[in-house]
């Protein structure tokens, strides 16, 4: 029997069954319980440190920020402050817990919104001292490209592509806390792009998108669109970097969109006719431009000989990487440049606890920022992801050769 496949207390309880049946070890499991705050998910998970999930629980205030029309900073701090301390007594419930049995408490500390990251650490700051355990500040993004290695065995180095609503990177992971940065975002990143082009489509209104997400919207309806409709230049067309822009082309998309209204005679808060082509057009242009970025990272890296000539993979994790169409899209690049391309599940993508635990759980193996319950700990709501060779990248100027993309329209 998978012991991934049974409920976290039954998998906990078989492991020490098997330790002492076995005589191999008194000793169980270290454990980790993992918090993330840091934007608009409060997320709590207990990971032992072979990766098996014990206990997890996530409150979402996806749907309070859709009713605001975004995410308000003031209100997701109230949100995690009433509920972060339900949402760690059910992770640790559900895997039938105790803060004892605890080896370390891992939270994310940086980067995110400020007073979201405030209350993640000042609660778990009071946990640990409260019950005397090591404490492991976390790297959101760092966590975001770990992920993977929880589910399936992927050594470094290997290429990380992160995209979410508030952050579009790429990286090279050569360690747990040892990354090259290849390019990031200059203004927004891709999630934020498109929750913004569907609050200007008022996708909220429309009768098939009223729960999801901007971005989530967006996908739905550019199934049934013709991306062809609508022609938006792909951003930094003449930039051979590694780099990531969005804010230009929601201003094209942005103009496109008055002028319908005004050829069709509707109002801001109604449906134009073409929303569908418009979220394809817009949808199909942002993964136009990540691919092209992913496509530069890979020459790059396999010009500086910094990938394994070896099942080089390329990671791809964020709320963003759960996007089919831009899936499909950077498939093709690493179909064409031969890596292999490894996604986390999607409910591993978005913001959770268990990606923070087990960040903390790859930490702890190898005693690696474990500090004291003593010590102070300051959030960082602006934390750059590893060494920054973005200049090295653009200074190599490598062209992208033009790839035949055949997905679905």
């Amino acid at each position: 029997m998978n012991p991934r496949a049974l409920t976290g207390p039954v998998r906990f309880w078989m492991k020490r069954c098997v330790h002492v049946r076995r005589g191999l070890s008194s000793v169980p499991p270290r454990l980790v319980l993992g918090i993330e705050t840091s934007c608009d998910e409060t997320g709590a998970a207990v990971l032992d440190e072979n990766g098996v999930i014990l206990g997890e629980c996530l409150h979402s205030q996806k749907q309070t920020h859709l009713d605001t029309g975004g995410i308000i900073p003031t209100i997701a701090q109230r949100l995690h402050r009433e509920n972060i301390s339900r949402v760690v007594q059910e992770a640790l419930n559900r895997g039938s817990i105790e803060p004892c049995e605890l080896t370390a408490v891992a939270t994310t500390v940086k980067p995110g919104l400020a007073l979201s990251l405030g209350i993640g650490l000042d609660f778990s700051l009071k946990f640990v001292r409260l019950h005397e355990k090591p404490f492991i500040p976390i790297h959101h993004m760092e966590a975001h490209a770990l992920t993977v290695r929880m589910l399936q065995p992927v050594d470094f180095p290997f290429l990380v592509l992160l995209v979410s609503g508030g952050h579009s990177l790429l990286a090279l992971a050569k360690g747990i806390d040892e990354f090259l940065l290849l390019g990031q975002t200059l203004d927004e990143a891709a999630g934020d792009t498109l929750d913004k082009i569907a609050r200007r489509l008022s996708l909220r209104n429309h009768s098939e998108c009223s729960t999801v997400s901007g971005g989530q919207a967006i996908e739905l309806l550019a199934r049934e669109g013709n991306r062809h409709a609508f022609y938006f230049t792909s951003p930094m067309g003449q930039q051979y970097d590694c780099n990531f822009s969005f804010a230009g082309l929601r201003n094209q998309v942005t103009m496109a969109i008055n002028k319908k209204e005004k050829e069709e005679g509707v109002e801001a808060g109604q449906l134009l006719s073409c929303v569908k082509d418009i979220a394809a057009a817009s949808q199909h242009t942002v993964a136009s431009h990540i691919a092209k970025r992913t496509h530069r990272a890979i020459l790059f890296c396999k010009a500086k000989a910094l990938l394994p000539l070896h099942n080089p993979t390329l990671v791809v994790s964020g709320g963003v990487a759960s996007n089919e169409y831009i899936r499909q899209r950077v498939k093709i690049i690493t179909d064409a440049t031969g890596l292999q391309l490894l996604c986390p599940p999607s409910k591993l993508c978005t913001d959770n606890g268990v990606m923070i635990a087990w960040n903390g759980i790859e930490r702890l193996k190898l005693g690696k920022g474990i500090l004291s319950h003593t010590e102070e700990v300051r959030y960082e709501p602006k934390a750059p992801l590893g060494l920054d060779i973005t200049a090295e990248v653009k200074e190599a100027a490598i062209k992208v050769p033009p790839l035949k993309q055949k997905i679905y329209s």
